[in-house]
């Protein structure tokens, strides 16, 4: 089975090293999104719903590049810097995911890169 990193200018850059993406056959593996704005560079202000809708956009970008959609997510982990974030974070969550959503783990992390608030990582179904 052959790996292709996907590469999308919609989300920031890497910042380690790691893809934004990595295809293997009909599955896409996506690396966790921050709340960094994928032009500036700099971390979006606000709360954590701020920052959740940001890493959603960051990931659709990516999703995307990879030739599928939210529609082709199998699995999600968010990971809260603080579960009290919880209901606001999973609002904005909801309002991106279709019917029916994909699998989902939450969890509560003492620290995320770049002190944020939350970061969402994903799985992604999509056949050529």
């Amino acid at each position: 089975m052959s790996r292709q990193a996907i590469h999308s200018d919609g989300a920031p850059a890497a910042i380690g090293p790691y893809s934004q993406a990595v295809r293997a056959g009909d599955t896409v593996w996506l690396s966790g999104q921050i709340a960094l704005d994928p032009t500036t560079g700099a971390l979006v202000e606000g709360d954590a719903a701020a920052q959740a809708e940001r890493c959603l956009q960051n990931l659709g970008a990516v999703l995307e590049a990879a030739g599928c959609g939210f529609e082709h997510l199998v699995r999600c982990t968010i990971f809260l810097a603080d579960m009290d974030d919880f209901a606001a974070v999973n609002a904005v969550y909801a309002r991106f995911m279709p019917s029916p959503p994909p699998a989902r783990a939450c969890v509560e992390v003492r620290r995320l890169p770049r002190d944020v608030k939350v970061e969402i990582d994903g799985v992604a179904y999509a056949p050529r």
